[in-house]
Protein backbone atom coordinates (compact mmCIF):
# COMPACT_ATOMS: atom_id res chain seq x y z
CA UNK A 1 0.00 0.00 0.00
CA UNK A 2 1.16 3.53 -0.70
CA UNK A 3 -0.13 6.91 0.46
CA UNK A 4 -0.50 9.87 -1.94
CA UNK A 5 -0.74 12.83 0.45
CA UNK A 6 0.98 11.94 3.70
CA UNK A 7 0.92 15.56 4.85
CA UNK A 8 -2.77 15.20 5.77
CA UNK A 9 -1.80 12.74 8.53
CA UNK A 10 -1.07 15.78 10.70
CA UNK A 11 -4.81 16.50 10.77
CA UNK A 12 -5.21 13.46 13.04
CA UNK A 13 -3.73 15.60 15.82
CA UNK A 14 -7.07 17.42 15.95
CA UNK A 15 -8.79 14.29 17.33
CA UNK A 16 -7.16 14.29 20.83
CA UNK A 17 -7.77 18.05 21.00
CA UNK A 18 -11.49 17.54 20.31
CA UNK A 19 -11.63 14.78 22.96
CA UNK A 20 -9.98 17.03 25.54
CA UNK A 21 -12.41 19.87 24.73
CA UNK A 22 -15.37 17.49 25.06
CA UNK A 23 -14.36 16.16 28.46
CA UNK A 24 -13.51 19.64 29.71
CA UNK A 25 -16.97 20.79 28.61
CA UNK A 26 -18.52 17.77 30.35
CA UNK A 27 -16.58 18.61 33.53
CA UNK A 28 -17.74 22.24 33.32
CA UNK A 29 -21.39 21.20 32.92
CA UNK A 30 -21.19 18.84 35.92
CA UNK A 31 -19.64 21.59 37.97
CA UNK A 32 -22.43 24.03 37.07
CA UNK A 33 -25.09 21.39 37.78
CA UNK A 34 -23.65 20.84 41.24
CA UNK A 35 -23.81 24.57 41.85
CA UNK A 36 -27.46 24.54 40.77
CA UNK A 37 -28.45 21.74 43.10
CA UNK A 38 -28.23 18.03 43.84
CA UNK A 39 -26.91 16.20 40.76
CA UNK A 40 -29.45 13.36 41.00
CA UNK A 41 -32.34 15.80 41.28
CA UNK A 42 -31.07 17.73 38.26
CA UNK A 43 -31.03 14.50 36.24
CA UNK A 44 -34.66 13.89 37.13
CA UNK A 45 -35.58 17.20 35.48
CA UNK A 46 -34.55 15.62 32.13
CA UNK A 47 -35.41 11.91 32.57
CA UNK A 48 -35.23 11.10 28.85
CA UNK A 49 -31.77 12.51 28.31
CA UNK A 50 -29.24 9.73 27.72
CA UNK A 51 -25.75 9.72 29.18
CA UNK A 52 -24.67 7.25 26.51
CA UNK A 53 -25.85 9.08 23.36
CA UNK A 54 -23.55 12.16 23.57
CA UNK A 55 -20.49 9.90 23.90
CA UNK A 56 -21.74 7.73 21.04
CA UNK A 57 -22.35 10.79 18.83
CA UNK A 58 -18.85 12.09 19.62
CA UNK A 59 -17.39 8.71 18.68
CA UNK A 60 -19.30 8.74 15.38
CA UNK A 61 -18.06 12.25 14.61
CA UNK A 62 -14.44 11.35 15.36
CA UNK A 63 -14.66 8.18 13.26
CA UNK A 64 -16.14 10.19 10.39
CA UNK A 65 -13.39 12.80 10.71
CA UNK A 66 -10.74 10.06 10.70
CA UNK A 67 -12.27 8.46 7.61
CA UNK A 68 -12.29 11.85 5.84
CA UNK A 69 -8.60 12.32 6.61
CA UNK A 70 -7.76 8.83 5.33
CA UNK A 71 -9.75 9.68 2.20
CA UNK A 72 -7.66 12.84 1.71
CA UNK A 73 -4.47 10.81 2.10
CA UNK A 74 -5.77 8.56 -0.71
CA UNK A 75 -4.36 5.13 0.18
CA UNK A 76 -3.62 2.96 -2.84
CA UNK A 77 -3.43 -0.80 -3.13
CA UNK A 78 -1.68 -2.58 -5.98
CA UNK A 79 -4.27 -4.98 -7.29
CA UNK A 80 -3.88 -4.77 -11.06
CA UNK A 81 -1.07 -6.19 -13.16
CA UNK A 82 -0.51 -5.17 -16.75
CA UNK A 83 2.08 -5.72 -19.44
CA UNK A 84 3.83 -2.60 -20.65
CA UNK A 85 5.43 -2.78 -24.09
CA UNK A 86 7.77 0.00 -25.11
CA UNK A 87 9.13 0.78 -28.53
CA UNK A 88 11.96 3.14 -29.22
CA UNK A 89 15.65 3.52 -29.92
CA UNK A 90 18.83 3.87 -27.87
CA UNK A 91 20.26 7.39 -27.92
CA UNK A 92 23.56 8.58 -26.48
CA UNK A 93 24.24 12.31 -26.07
CA UNK A 94 27.94 13.16 -26.30
CA UNK A 95 28.50 16.71 -25.07
CA UNK A 96 31.63 18.80 -25.40
CA UNK A 97 32.59 20.28 -22.01
CA UNK A 98 35.93 21.80 -22.97
CA UNK A 99 36.72 25.37 -21.93
CA UNK A 100 36.00 26.63 -25.45
CA UNK A 101 32.33 25.85 -24.73
CA UNK A 102 32.35 28.76 -22.26
CA UNK A 103 32.57 31.22 -25.17
CA UNK A 104 29.60 33.57 -25.29
CA UNK A 105 29.16 33.98 -29.05
CA UNK A 106 25.79 32.27 -28.49
CA UNK A 107 23.61 33.16 -25.51
CA UNK A 108 24.14 32.53 -22.68
CA UNK A 109 27.22 30.52 -23.76
CA UNK A 110 27.95 27.44 -25.85
CA UNK A 111 27.81 25.08 -22.89
CA UNK A 112 24.46 26.28 -21.54
CA UNK A 113 23.05 26.37 -25.07
CA UNK A 114 24.05 22.71 -25.47
CA UNK A 115 22.30 21.80 -22.22
CA UNK A 116 19.15 23.58 -23.39
CA UNK A 117 19.17 21.71 -26.69
CA UNK A 118 19.64 18.29 -25.07
CA UNK A 119 16.92 19.04 -22.51
CA UNK A 120 14.52 20.08 -25.29
CA UNK A 121 15.32 16.93 -27.27
CA UNK A 122 14.63 14.76 -24.21
CA UNK A 123 11.25 16.49 -23.84
CA UNK A 124 10.36 15.31 -27.34
CA UNK A 125 11.21 11.66 -26.66
CA UNK A 126 8.65 8.99 -25.87
CA UNK A 127 9.88 5.52 -24.91
CA UNK A 128 13.48 5.85 -26.05
CA UNK A 129 16.39 5.03 -23.77
CA UNK A 130 19.17 7.58 -23.34
CA UNK A 131 22.71 7.86 -22.04
CA UNK A 132 25.15 10.76 -21.64
CA UNK A 133 28.88 11.02 -22.38
CA UNK A 134 31.00 14.04 -21.46
CA UNK A 135 34.22 14.75 -23.29
CA UNK A 136 37.01 17.29 -23.68
CA UNK A 137 40.61 16.09 -24.11
CA UNK A 138 39.27 12.68 -23.08
CA UNK A 139 35.81 11.17 -22.71
CA UNK A 140 34.08 9.50 -19.78
CA UNK A 141 30.61 8.03 -19.19
CA UNK A 142 28.34 10.35 -17.22
CA UNK A 143 25.07 8.39 -17.33
CA UNK A 144 24.50 4.80 -18.57
CA UNK A 145 21.56 3.92 -20.79
CA UNK A 146 18.33 4.62 -18.91
CA UNK A 147 14.67 5.43 -19.49
CA UNK A 148 14.57 7.80 -16.49
CA UNK A 149 14.56 11.21 -18.16
CA UNK A 150 14.41 13.17 -14.90
CA UNK A 151 17.69 11.61 -13.75
CA UNK A 152 19.22 12.36 -17.15
CA UNK A 153 18.29 16.05 -16.84
CA UNK A 154 19.72 16.16 -13.33
CA UNK A 155 23.08 14.80 -14.55
CA UNK A 156 22.95 17.15 -17.53
CA UNK A 157 22.92 20.21 -15.27
CA UNK A 158 26.13 19.08 -13.52
CA UNK A 159 28.19 19.19 -16.72
CA UNK A 160 30.97 21.78 -16.82
CA UNK A 161 34.67 22.00 -17.79
CA UNK A 162 35.53 21.26 -14.15
CA UNK A 163 34.41 17.64 -14.43
CA UNK A 164 37.24 16.73 -16.85
CA UNK A 165 40.94 16.70 -16.06
CA UNK A 166 42.33 17.09 -19.58
CA UNK A 167 41.30 19.98 -21.78
CA UNK A 168 40.98 20.07 -25.55
CA UNK A 169 38.34 18.45 -27.75
CA UNK A 170 38.76 14.78 -28.67
CA UNK A 171 35.82 13.83 -30.87
CA UNK A 172 37.22 10.37 -31.61
CA UNK A 173 37.35 9.52 -27.90
CA UNK A 174 33.71 10.60 -27.53
CA UNK A 175 32.63 8.39 -30.45
CA UNK A 176 34.61 5.35 -29.26
CA UNK A 177 33.21 5.57 -25.73
CA UNK A 178 29.68 6.03 -27.05
CA UNK A 179 29.89 2.78 -29.03
CA UNK A 180 30.44 0.94 -25.73
CA UNK A 181 26.97 2.05 -24.63
CA UNK A 182 25.35 -0.06 -27.31
CA UNK A 183 24.96 -3.82 -27.56
CA UNK A 184 26.40 -4.79 -30.94
CA UNK A 185 24.09 -7.81 -31.20
CA UNK A 186 20.96 -5.85 -30.32
CA UNK A 187 18.56 -5.02 -33.14
CA UNK A 188 17.58 -1.78 -31.39
CA UNK A 189 18.41 1.29 -33.50
CA UNK A 190 21.49 3.15 -32.22
CA UNK A 191 21.89 6.91 -32.42
CA UNK A 192 24.68 9.19 -31.20
CA UNK A 193 23.86 12.89 -30.94
CA UNK A 194 27.21 14.67 -30.69
CA UNK A 195 27.31 18.34 -29.68
CA UNK A 196 30.47 20.40 -30.06
CA UNK A 197 31.97 23.61 -31.40
CA UNK A 198 34.02 21.38 -33.73
CA UNK A 199 37.46 22.46 -32.53
CA UNK A 200 38.95 18.97 -32.61
CA UNK A 201 42.48 18.72 -31.23
CA UNK A 202 42.92 15.04 -32.10
CA UNK A 203 43.02 12.87 -35.21
CA UNK A 204 40.88 9.96 -36.18
CA UNK A 205 37.32 11.24 -35.62
CA UNK A 206 36.21 10.10 -39.10
CA UNK A 207 37.88 6.71 -38.60
CA UNK A 208 36.06 6.29 -35.27
CA UNK A 209 32.80 7.22 -36.98
CA UNK A 210 33.34 4.58 -39.70
CA UNK A 211 33.97 1.96 -37.01
CA UNK A 212 30.78 3.04 -35.24
CA UNK A 213 28.85 2.57 -38.49
CA UNK A 214 29.87 -1.11 -38.51
CA UNK A 215 27.72 -1.79 -35.41
CA UNK A 216 24.78 0.04 -36.96
CA UNK A 217 25.27 3.35 -35.15
CA UNK A 218 24.17 6.59 -36.78
CA UNK A 219 25.64 9.94 -35.73
CA UNK A 220 23.93 13.31 -35.80
CA UNK A 221 26.27 16.22 -35.07
CA UNK A 222 25.20 19.62 -33.76
CA UNK A 223 27.53 22.60 -34.11
CA UNK A 224 27.52 25.26 -31.40
CA UNK A 225 29.18 28.67 -31.85
CA UNK A 226 29.97 31.08 -34.66
CA UNK A 227 32.64 31.21 -37.37
CA UNK A 228 33.63 34.67 -36.14
CA UNK A 229 34.35 33.18 -32.73
CA UNK A 230 34.72 34.70 -29.30
CA UNK A 231 37.02 34.87 -26.29
CA UNK A 232 36.74 32.42 -23.39
CA UNK A 233 35.89 34.32 -20.20
CA UNK A 234 37.16 32.89 -16.91
CA UNK A 235 34.68 33.74 -14.18
CA UNK A 236 34.69 33.61 -10.38
CA UNK A 237 31.23 33.69 -8.79
CA UNK A 238 29.77 34.86 -12.11
CA UNK A 239 32.21 37.76 -12.51
CA UNK A 240 34.76 37.79 -15.37
CA UNK A 241 38.27 37.83 -13.89
CA UNK A 242 40.29 37.21 -17.06
CA UNK A 243 40.26 35.48 -20.45
CA UNK A 244 41.79 32.20 -21.55
CA UNK A 245 45.29 32.65 -22.97
CA UNK A 246 47.55 30.36 -25.02
CA UNK A 247 51.18 29.39 -24.40
CA UNK A 248 52.29 32.70 -25.90
CA UNK A 249 50.09 34.60 -23.44
CA UNK A 250 47.78 35.66 -26.26
CA UNK A 251 44.03 35.78 -25.65
CA UNK A 252 42.43 32.74 -27.27
CA UNK A 253 39.72 33.27 -29.89
CA UNK A 254 37.70 30.09 -30.31
CA UNK A 255 35.75 29.57 -33.54
CA UNK A 256 33.22 26.95 -34.50
CA UNK A 257 34.41 24.51 -37.18
CA UNK A 258 31.61 22.76 -39.05
CA UNK A 259 33.72 20.75 -41.50
CA UNK A 260 34.81 18.09 -39.03
CA UNK A 261 31.31 17.69 -37.63
CA UNK A 262 29.83 17.33 -41.13
CA UNK A 263 32.45 14.71 -42.02
CA UNK A 264 31.64 12.63 -38.93
CA UNK A 265 27.91 12.68 -39.68
CA UNK A 266 28.48 11.80 -43.35
CA UNK A 267 30.62 8.76 -42.40
CA UNK A 268 27.59 7.14 -40.70
CA UNK A 269 24.92 8.40 -43.11
CA UNK A 270 23.76 10.67 -40.34
CA UNK A 271 23.29 14.42 -40.47
CA UNK A 272 24.57 17.78 -39.32
CA UNK A 273 22.63 20.79 -38.02
CA UNK A 274 23.75 24.19 -36.80
CA UNK A 275 22.74 24.45 -33.14
CA UNK A 276 22.49 28.20 -32.72
CA UNK A 277 18.74 28.15 -33.35
CA UNK A 278 17.14 25.75 -30.85
CA UNK A 279 13.85 25.41 -32.74
CA UNK A 280 15.64 24.45 -35.95
CA UNK A 281 17.61 21.79 -34.07
CA UNK A 282 14.52 20.33 -32.36
CA UNK A 283 12.60 20.16 -35.64
CA UNK A 284 15.56 18.50 -37.35
CA UNK A 285 16.04 15.91 -34.60
CA UNK A 286 12.31 15.20 -34.44
CA UNK A 287 12.21 14.58 -38.19
CA UNK A 288 15.29 12.33 -37.96
CA UNK A 289 13.81 10.28 -35.12
CA UNK A 290 10.59 9.79 -37.07
CA UNK A 291 12.62 8.17 -39.86
CA UNK A 292 14.50 5.76 -37.56
CA UNK A 293 12.97 2.34 -37.06
CA UNK A 294 11.65 1.71 -33.56
CA UNK A 295 12.02 -1.69 -31.92
CA UNK A 296 10.39 -3.26 -28.87
CA UNK A 297 13.06 -3.43 -26.21
CA UNK A 298 11.13 -3.80 -22.98
CA UNK A 299 8.14 -5.78 -21.78
CA UNK A 300 7.53 -5.32 -18.06
CA UNK A 301 4.95 -6.49 -15.56
CA UNK A 302 3.88 -3.50 -13.52
CA UNK A 303 1.62 -3.19 -10.50
CA UNK A 304 -0.84 -0.36 -10.94
CA UNK A 305 -1.97 1.06 -7.63
CA UNK A 306 -5.69 1.74 -7.40
CA UNK A 307 -7.07 4.56 -5.26
CA UNK A 308 -9.21 3.56 -2.26
CA UNK A 309 -10.26 7.04 -1.08
CA UNK A 310 -13.89 6.62 -2.18
CA UNK A 311 -14.53 3.89 0.40
CA UNK A 312 -13.35 6.06 3.28
CA UNK A 313 -15.27 9.11 2.06
CA UNK A 314 -18.43 7.01 1.71
CA UNK A 315 -18.00 5.60 5.23
CA UNK A 316 -17.42 9.13 6.60
CA UNK A 317 -20.59 10.53 5.01
CA UNK A 318 -22.59 7.54 6.29
CA UNK A 319 -21.41 8.19 9.85
CA UNK A 320 -22.17 11.91 9.56
CA UNK A 321 -25.66 11.14 8.28
CA UNK A 322 -26.19 8.70 11.12
CA UNK A 323 -25.05 11.35 13.60
CA UNK A 324 -27.59 13.84 12.22
CA UNK A 325 -30.55 11.51 12.82
CA UNK A 326 -29.28 10.23 16.17
CA UNK A 327 -31.05 12.12 18.99
CA UNK A 328 -29.66 12.51 22.49
CA UNK A 329 -32.85 11.05 23.99
CA UNK A 330 -32.79 7.58 25.48
CA UNK A 331 -33.51 4.66 23.17
CA UNK A 332 -35.97 2.18 24.73
CA UNK A 333 -34.07 -1.01 23.94
CA UNK A 334 -30.74 0.49 25.03
CA UNK A 335 -32.37 1.85 28.18
CA UNK A 336 -33.77 -1.62 28.99
CA UNK A 337 -30.23 -3.05 28.93
CA UNK A 338 -29.16 -0.49 31.55
CA UNK A 339 -25.58 -0.61 30.23
CA UNK A 340 -24.61 2.61 31.96
CA UNK A 341 -26.49 1.98 35.18
CA UNK A 342 -28.92 4.79 34.33
CA UNK A 343 -31.83 3.10 36.13
CA UNK A 344 -32.06 3.58 39.85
Amino acid sequence: MELDEKKYLYLLLIIPIVVLIYFYNLYWKRKKQREFGDLELVKQLAPNRSSFKPVFKLTLMLLAFTALIVGLINPKIGTKMETVKREGIDIVFAMDVSKSMLAEDVAPNRLEKSKQIISQIINQLGSDRIGIVAYAGSAFPLLPITSDYSVAKMFLQTMSPDIVSSQGTSLDEAIKLSTNYFDEKSKTSKLLILISDGEDHSDGAEVAAEEAKKIGMKIITIGIGTEKGATIPLKVNGVVQSFQRDNNNEIVITKMSEDGLKAIAKATNGGYVNGNNTKVVIDYIKSALDNIQKTEFESTQMAEFQSQFQWFLGFAFFLLLLDVFLLERKTKWVSSLNLFNEKK
